[in-house]
């Protein structure tokens, strides 16, 4: 009675067996060949390259991952039930080759993982120069266009200190200049020295307004940069670490089992 549900469960388990070999080679070779076309053009010296690479490896990592342990397993249906055929040599063992593979990708990954670090942090500090780059950029702009407006001004106040009471009156009845600037216009056209320190003044107080907000933004600026950086490094470098450890294991682990079994 055994005997047939043992001899019944053989097929059942050599069609299991060939499945997960069929479906952990696929998966295995579509990724490693989806890795390949995805990094096209080349650009080995590209540090952005090699962050985008790092990360679509990094991301489809545990898809190599399964398929070499789906491989591994159809083999062993194989051996609880049987089937596994004799050989004389290491090499020519199908699960050799699937563990050189998993040590070789482990090692790769191994080696990712402070590459990818570098390449984030070398990348956070050119951005990093870039925004200040752009700050100072911003703030020359701004200074000139301080310099623009405090030449406007002046020659505003320059025309309305020969303008009369009445004809300031009637400015401000209009609406085209406000009750303050009225009399302070009054004030200029009694004490001229004081023209330049209002302009001085009012330079100074645009001056660490435009400052005041381009430190916000670059500091605003700063923060993202620092923490995408951050995101990306640790994600991408202990996923890295942690698929390293994953194929090495059952790399070596495999080798050392095959080797032993051999002898």
């Amino acid at each position: 009675m055994q005997s047939k549900k043992a001899s019944g469960s053989r097929p059942i388990a050599t069609l299991a067996a060939r499945a997960l070999k069929i479906v952990g080679i696929v998966i295995t070779l579509s990724v490693l060949l989806d890795i390949l076309v995805l990094s096209i053009p080349y650009q080995f010296t590209d540090r952005n390259w090699q962050i985008d690479v790092v990360t679509q490896v990094v991301d489809r990592g545990i898809v190599p991952l399964v398929g070499i342990v789906l491989f591994l397993t159809g083999y062993w249906i194989d051996s609880t039930v049987g089937l596994l055929s004799e050989r004389k040599h290491l090499w020519q063992e199908p699960r050799f080759w699937a563990l050189v593979l998993s040590s070789i990708l482990g090692a790769l990954f191994l080696i990712l993982f402070p590459l990818h670090l570098n390449n984030v942090r070398q990348a956070y500090q050119a951005s990093s120069q870039e925004i200040t780059q752009d700050a100072t950029n911003t703030e020359t702009q701004l200074g000139n266009q301080i310099e623009t407006e405090i030449q406007s001004r002046q020659q505003q106040i320059n025309l309305l200190v020969t303008a009369t009471d009445e004809q300031l009156d009637q400015l401000v009845q209009q609406g085209r200049l406000s009750q303050e600037d009225a009399q302070r216009v009054r004030q200029f056209r009694e004490n001229p020295n004081s023209i330049e320190p209002f302009l001085q003044q009012t330079r100074e107080q645009l001056t660490a307004q435009a400052q005041q907000q381009l430190g916000i933004g670059r500091e605003q600026a700063q923060q993202r940069l620092q923490s995408q950086a951050l995101k990306a490094g640790l994600r991408i470098g202990i996923s890295s670490l942690l698929l390293s450890i994953g194929f090495i294991v059952i790399g070596w682990l495999g080798l050392r089992n095959l080797r032993r079994a051999e002898l």
